[in-house]
């Protein structure tokens, strides 16, 4: 019953944004010289769709490793410090290599892109122990996580080259990589969390840990794999970020600018579905896209009304098509019964 209503929701999702958009073109075609022309020229056009690429890859990766967290019992709102972190590893660990130099055959940006996702990892690695082991409360320790990639970042940047934002690398990783990287990480997660015992035991420590425990599976192991998790896929996200620019910027909330929060928005609004929050990645990503391109044509659209925007949606979906469920023993510690 569950993944029928999952469907339903992300079916709905689906048909109302092409529904959306295909108003749009029409209304775009018809008056080509009004404001909808302008903004359907600027929603179909490739720079937009380009953009939308880059912009959504941290956002549905951070989002699904969300799912893999909260899936397994464990709140993980520091998505936003595991891109943070994963983005200044990347750009650094790629310049400590060089650009035109390789590591054991590895070309120098990649080895920084695995950088990245090694430093995501070990963050989060460091978030389970304390909130698993320790039982720690697990929202204070996500703001711990977000707040100390926030500082981190740009003190290392600035200890390593003299600014909060590095010099530029000179290359980067193109759209096209971080699209691939999306698709296939979002087809992965849906068959893990839906195909495999794995998926079945995650879902399990969320829901009924006394029941996995009693089969005799370790709660604990799954909700440490399912935070690594997390930290793996926000480190995709992070450097590909960073490397598709080719540059950390640690200025202000950093590059990442909140695309954290966002990615658990984006699963929230995907209820737990990695399809449903590809779909929400992308349409918070496009949202950005077009605003940016909105303030080169000279509308005065204020940055932080158009960003609020994506949560508006939230709220409006969630309350018209349903809401999001909870898993039952999200942010409980549970003592093993052995």
């Amino acid at each position: 019953m569950r993944n029928v209503i999952q469907s339903d929701y992300v079916r709905s999702l689906v048909v109302g944004t092409v529904a959306v958009l295909g108003l749009l073109g029409v209304a775009g075609l018809a008056f080509p010289e009004s404001v909808a022309g302008d903004l359907a020229g600027i929603v179909f056009s490739a720079s937009t769709a380009t953009s939308t690429a880059r912009l959504a890859a941290p956002i549905v990766l951070a989002g699904l490793g969300g799912i893999f967290a909260e899936k397994s019992g464990v709140i993980n709102i520091g998505l936003e410090g595991l891109l943070i972190i994963s983005a200044f590893a990347s750009v650094y660990v790629a310049s400590l290599v060089g650009i035109g130099n390789a590591l054991f055959g590895i070309p120098g940006i990649w080895v920084g892109f695995l950088a990245g996702i090694a430093a995501s990892t070990a963050l989060s690695g460091v978030f389970g122990i304390v909130c698993i082991e320790f039982k720690a409360d697990q929202i204070i320790a996500g703001l711990a996580v977000w707040l100390i990639a926030l500082g981190l970042a740009p003190f290392m940047s600035t200890v390593f080259f003299g600014g909060v934002n590095t010099p530029n690398l000179g290359a980067n990783v193109g759209w096209r990589y971080s699209t691939a990287m999306v698709a296939l990480a979002t087809l992965a997660s849906w068959w893990t969390l839906n195909r495999t015992a794995f998926g079945k035991h995650l879902r399990a420590a969320g829901e009924n840990p006394q029941a996995l425990d009693t089969v005799g599976v370790s709660v604990s192991r799954v909700r440490h794999a399912g935070v690594l998790l997390s930290g793996v896929l926000s480190g995709v996200g992070g450097s590909a970020l960073a490397l598709s620019i080719g540059q950390f910027v640690g200025s202000g909330e950093t590059m990442v600018q909140g695309k954290g929060f966002i990615a658990i928005v984006a699963y929230l609004f995907g209820n737990y579905n990695p399809i449903g929050t590809l779909g929400a990645g992308v349409l918070f990503a496009g949202l950005d896209a077009v605003q940016v391109r909105l303030q080169q044509l000279g509308y005065a659209v204020p940055d932080t009304l158009v960003q609020t925007i994506p949560y508006v949606v939230v709220i409006v979906v969630l309350a018209l098509v349903g809401r999001t469920r909870i898993p039952e023993a999200a942010g409980e510690h549970y003592e093993t019964e052995e």
